[in-house]
């Protein structure tokens, strides 16, 4: 039997500084950021991410109120958690999976299950205590008043 000799470093690649790039090794840790982050981060259509399910939302205003909607199909009105403060909403429910035995053992499903949570930054201060919700065919609808020092009111000024 041979006797050889370990080197542990070997195959670590040795540095010399006349092949040392700083940009391109820059631009390679830039890649991986944006790959991890990717991968980290709900995408724009409510897919399932490392975060979980996220709901899209869509939000719009009115000189008397702030309209919110999010699209939270397949779920029933009395899963939902709803809270409004001053500025901001927060929604959070569950989605429960419901998983089926068919023929040769074989399931397959292509639905989000499990926990979710958005919190959505307000434009204006709203009445938290008057928001209006309705909950049909698989989209939330929030009517939020604003407050009455946060309504915007156009004044005509007079240029001399």
């Amino acid at each position: 039997m041979p006797i050889t000799r370990w080197e542990p470093f070997q195959e670590i690649e040795r540095w010399e500084p006349s092949l040392w790039e700083p940009l391109h090794s820059l631009q390679q840790m830039q890649q991986r950021m944006n790959r991890m982050m990717g991968r980290l981060m709900p995408s724009s259509n409510g897919e399932l991410s490392a975060f979980g399910y996220m709901p899209s939302a869509e939000i719009s205003e009115t000189p008397e109120n702030i309209h919110l909607k999010l699209e939270i199909p397949g779920m029933e009105a009395k899963d939902l958690n709803v809270e409004v403060t001053e500025d901001s909403v927060s929604i959070s429910g569950e989605r429960k999976s419901e998983t089926k035995t068919e023929e040769k053992g074989m399931v397959r499903s292509e639905f989000h299950y499990g926990k979710f949570e958005r919190i959505i930054p307000l434009p204006t201060h709203v009445q938290n205590d008057k928001v209006q919700a309705e909950y049909k065919n698989g989209v939330l609808t929030l009517t939020l008043p604003k407050l009455e020092g946060e309504k915007r009111k156009a004044v005509k000024i007079n240029v001399g």
